[in-house]
């Protein structure tokens, strides 16, 4: 689950990591309110658009500005745009708020997250002094810039650890110990309230010396938030696909993608192999979409009416391997699921594993309309051939 920059900073607050002086505003009026309170020396504020996504400044959704009616101004241009970054897609985001905060007197940009590596099993500290909006070119061109410090899930990150990164940051003395309890504390964070990532970048240091967190970015597991509901309240729906939120209410793993195959298969592995060969077949999936191994027929009639629902779908593809979700099951579900939605789309079906034999014959004898293919291959290079097609 991801949070606006402004929730993350209240994140950080209950953890004593150092932000700077902000609110959240959604009108213009509010801005120049949130505005008044603050106490800047030289008036300069930063007027910052609150989306899920990364790259804001970029595309526009940044501004510094000097007085309150340039806050107010900042403000109107903002809200109610559509912003679009390297992370939103090509279709952006709208922006429905925005933070507004005291502006920093900058001297250096650095960075600074943890995120679970996978390869180890173990969290990691990534940080380089080469913070800012260009991180992802740092990583890409420079990965030496990077360091990386692993901890031990059980004993946790050790003092000589933070140390090394901010060492490794040349932080300067003034500021060094404000940057270990930052280091300290922002591990607490990753890791008590569940979070799959941390990240500020920048991480400054001000012309005084003085360390803190100029941006904050935080996603949380969400397999964990049942231990933390004051973590749920911050989730943001309009921020989420409106097909991925509806999935979610029915306990099915559901990704919105850009292409016109409905997918619906039993397991993640199977799932990510069938987009695979769709993509080499000339086609494109339009979603993953995992049932899991014990889908009741709610469970499918809710999954294909979210897959019909979706616009972009042209054709349907089921790939199931029968196993605890036996192929007989499987039959019955579409075939009352397609016979309730009406289903009119082509549905190709490929399935394999417990009770094959009786799963095609429940669907022979069904009377709705469908492809049954032995193989992956064959199924997908059908799939395709009706997308050449129009459909009726």
């Amino acid at each position: 689950m991801k949070i606006h920059e402004y929730q993350a900073k209240e994140l950080f607050r209950k953890y004593n990591i150092p932000v700077p002086e902000g609110q959240v505003a959604f009108t213009p009026d509010e801005a120049v309110q949130v505005a008044q309170i603050l106490k800047t020396k030289d008036n300069r504020y930063v007027v910052k658009a609150q989306i899920h996504a990364g790259g804001r400044g970029k595309g526009g959704g940044v501004k510094v500005v000097d007085s309150l009616d340039g806050v107010r101004e900042a403000a109107k241009q903002i809200i109610g745009m559509q912003l679009v970054t390297h992370q939103t897609g090509p279709e952006g985001k709208k922006v429905k708020s925005v933070l507004v905060e005291e502006a920093s007197s900058i001297a250096r940009e650095l960075y600074i997250s943890i995120v679970l590596d996978r390869a180890t099993a173990r969290p990691v500290i990534m940080a380089s002094q080469d913070g800012g909006m260009d991180i992802e070119e740092v990583a890409e061109k420079n990965p030496e810039r990077i360091i990386k410090e692993f901890i031990h899930p059980v004993i946790g990150l050790q003092p000589y650890q933070a140390r090394k990164i901010a060492y490794a940051l040349n932080i300067p003395a003034e500021g060094m110990k404000d940057a270990l309890k930052l280091i300290t504390n922002l591990y607490k964070v990753f890791i008590e309230a569940d979070c799959a990532m941390v990240e500020i970048n920048p991480l400054v240091v001000t012309t005084d010396n003085r360390v803190f967190a100029l941006d904050a970015k935080v996603d949380f597991d969400s397999n964990a938030l049942f231990r933390h509901p004051d973590i749920v309240s911050y989730r943001d729906l309009d921020e989420e696909d409106p097909l991925e939120v509806e999935a979610s209410r029915y306990n099915l793993n559901y990704i919105k993608l850009e292409g016109n195959v409905g997918c619906l298969v039993n397991g993640a592995g199977l799932a990510m192999a069938t987009m695979d060969i769709i993509k080499q077949y000339g086609a494109a999936p339009a979603n993953f979409l995992d049932v899991g191994g014990s889908a009741t027929d709610e469970a499918l009639e809710n999954a294909f009416r979210i897959l019909l629902s979706d616009e972009t779908v042209e054709v349907v593809f089921i790939n199931i391997f029968g196993g605890i979700l036996r192929c007989d099951k499987l039959a019955e579900g579409v075939v009352k699921a397609a016979r309730k939605l009406e289903m009119r789309l082509p549905l190709v079906i490929r399935m394999k594993g417990t009770n094959v034999d009786l799963g095609k014959q429940i669907l022979a004898d069904s009377g709705i309309q469908y492809a049954v293919e032995e193989t992956l291959e064959a199924a997908a290079s059908k799939v395709a051939s009706f997308l050449k097609q129009p459909v009726a």
